[in-house]
């Protein structure tokens, strides 16, 4: 890759319009580049078969296509696939298919490690190098979809932010990028089957909301007290939870759609009655479901531990009192360090 040529991609279709035009060419070149790029996937301007060769000549002079490549795959014996995949620059982010009997989800990166500093995160161990660009999460929904059609035989169903990064400290290019993923010049995928977690921006929550995004929205909470959540995601100490919440409030006040809190608990710090009783209070800001998430350790230093089934037993009993939809999720790829807080580029 020449280091004074751009990646086409990051041209608008109007932008390559407007270079054909320039150029002497017709216009039209334009809408074929752009169809190649976004709805076909191309990562070579010579497969543009349908343009003429000098046409695709200049526009080998002229750009790049900055593609990603899926460096190492790893299987899991539960099915499910990692991808470490590396960027056109050398640096290297995740991504994890999930299959289930009925659907294929793709969980993608949105940062080449983490914005925050989530203390029971192995992503958030590293530091953050970059912000992903547009083309580079949908080339892993791509890669992820190729690879659900060839193991699986049917295609991506479903798309969860959650991988390795902060979404809203990356939020122009990952709204790009559900553009182009939702788009029927793109992949045409229903932002209905796309969900996108935060660990809570409240801000940025709010301008999701004003910018009437149709996609689901997840909370990353862990617990609904904040000393406690202060101390094992410390960057809660400038995102309170009453601040969280009045965002949450405003959320559902702009779309109408529920909230899911995605929620750990871990043996002696956040299994007690007033954990519980904390969170269903909380949940009574805005409708939402809880996802209570199985514990996945990253180290051996042993301050976090999976709680014991009793208590997380507790929690569902108290949810369900209150009429508050609640699931145990049970971790999935585990084996290869693919489960929810283990990417880290161990390879």
């Amino acid at each position: 890759m020449s280091a004074d040529k751009i990646d086409i991609r990051a041209l608008s279709k109007d932008a390559l319009r407007d270079f054909f035009t320039k150029s002497g060419d017709k216009a039209f070149r334009g809408n074929q580049v752009y169809e190649w790029l976004w709805r076909k996937g191309a990562h070579d301007f010579d497969v543009m078969t349908n343009l003429p060769l000098e046409t695709r000549e200049l526009l080998q002079n002229n750009f790049s296509i900055n593609h990603i490549a899926v460096d190492v795959m790893q299987k899991s014996n539960d099915g499910t696939i990692k991808n470490a995949v590396r960027l056109h620059d050398g640096l290297v982010v995740e991504s994890v298919l999930i299959p289930t009997k009925s659907r294929s989800t793709a969980c993608v990166s949105s940062q080449v490690g983490c914005s925050l500093d989530c203390s029971f995160c192995a992503t958030a161990q590293l530091k953050r190098m970059r912000n992903l660009n547009p083309d580079e999460i949908v080339d892993q929904v791509r890669a992820i979809d190729q690879e659900s059609l060839m193991y699986f035989d049917r295609p991506l169903s479903n798309i969860v932010f959650m991988g390795m990064g902060e979404p809203l400290m990356n939020y122009k290019n990952v709204l790009l990028a559900i553009e182009k993923i939702t788009s029927p010049e793109g992949l045409g995928m229903s932002p209905k089957r796309i969900t996108v977690s935060t660990s809570g921006v409240p801000k940025m929550i709010k301008k999701l909301a004003d910018d009437a995004v149709k996609f689901h929205l997840a909370v990353s909470l862990h617990s609904a007290i904040q000393e406690t959540r202060e101390s094992i995601m410390p960057f809660a100490k400038s995102f309170i939870l009453d601040d969280l919440a009045e965002a949450l409030v405003y959320w559902y006040e702009k779309t109408n759609r529920r909230i899911t809190y995605e929620y750990i608990v871990w043996k002696g710090i956040n299994d007690g009655p007033h954990d519980i009783n904390a969170l269903v209070k909380f949940c009574g800001h805005v409708p939402c479901k809880v996802n209570l998430i199985e514990y996945n350790p990253i180290d051996e230093q042993g301050r976090f531990c999976q709680a014991d089934a009793s208590q997380i037993q507790y929690y569902v009993e108290a949810l369900e009192r209150r009429h508050i939809p609640v699931t145990v999720r049970r971790s999935r790829g585990k084996d290869i360090d693919a489960a929810c807080g283990q990417l880290a580029n161990k390879h």
